[in-house]
């Protein structure tokens, strides 16, 4: 019950934070959003450093990290820039593909089984993907297929952390990460630069603050129960954001939408709870 009410809570902060991209990214350009929330996300982080002192920063593979701060970097900023033009549940629905794209990407680099009940898991979540983007049915927006590749790129990341996490400390992975995405985000930000009002600024510093939230709950929940048993509540986001996006912005839940996801989380559910190689 711990686990899962932490997960609700993360993903609770997480559609709070998507909400707030929206709404900064009609006045700021998106790659100075990627940077405050990367700044902001720092600076809540800090204390937690600073008591950990130099042995978080101590690593065999600091390559693997640039990397994997890489493809965070451009996940962040797609995935911002979706939110600013897709509908938010649509965008949220299409997110929900990361962990299948992960499931298939660690078959070659992390030499995991791929079983028929994982496979037909992929199926299904690619298949309730097609229901929300109906290809031919609709003029499809363009940032919908940006929504796939950012989910991709996320999976792709969850293959390196995975990787890191054979011979890397969780706190040292987490630690260089957080170090990178700044300064990095910052010379993205510097061409397009804008200095922030007052209001945006704490609208910034809320960012930050919904963001690195969500991410401890999250840990919270995986510390507190098997990952297959909480990680079904993270798909409370779609039904949250929702509500925000009608809230805020007027925003309705498609029908096709709303039917997508399911698909894509009653496969991902299944898919988790997977057990062995002949499943």
């Amino acid at each position: 019950m711990r686990g899962a009410l932490w997960m609700v809570a993360a993903a609770a902060c997480f559609s709070v934070m998507i909400t707030l991209v929206r709404y900064l990214a009609a006045r700021q350009h998106v790659f100075e959003i990627v940077f405050f929330r990367n700044f902001f996300g720092l600076l809540v982080m800090l204390p937690w450093l600073l008591r950990h002192g130099g042995s978080v920063l101590r690593s065999r593979r600091p390559g693997l990290h640039l990397l994997r701060a890489g493809f965070g970097l451009s996940a962040m900023s797609l995935w911002f820039w979706v939110l600013s033009t897709l509908p938010l549940a649509e965008a949220t629905a299409l997110s929900f593909t990361a962990p299948i794209f992960a499931t298939l990407l660690a078959v070659p680099f992390l030499g995991e089984p791929l079983s028929r009940r994982r496979l037909l898991a992929v199926f299904g979540a690619f298949l309730g993907a097609l229901v929300i983007l109906r290809p031919g049915a609709r003029v499809l927006d363009p940032a919908a297929p940006v929504a796939l590749l950012t989910a991709l790129i996320w999976g792709a990341s969850t293959v390196l952390v995975k990787l890191l996490g054979r011979t890397e400390a969780p706190a040292v992975i987490v630690t260089w990460m957080v170090l990178l995405l700044t300064p990095l985000s910052g010379m993205l930000a510097l061409p397009v630069w804008r200095t922030p009002e007052a209001p945006e600024l704490l609208f910034f510093l809320l960012l930050g603050l919904v963001g690195s939230s969500g991410h401890y709950c999250m840990s919270r929940a995986l510390n507190a129960a098997d990952a297959g048993r909480v990680l079904p509540f993270d798909y409370m986001r779609l039904p949250f954001v929702a509500l925000l996006g009608w809230l805020v912005f007027g925003q309705s839940l498609d029908l096709w939408t709303g039917l997508g996801a399911a698909l894509i989380a009653a496969s991902g559910i299944w898919g988790a709870r997977a057990r062995g190689g002949g499943g």
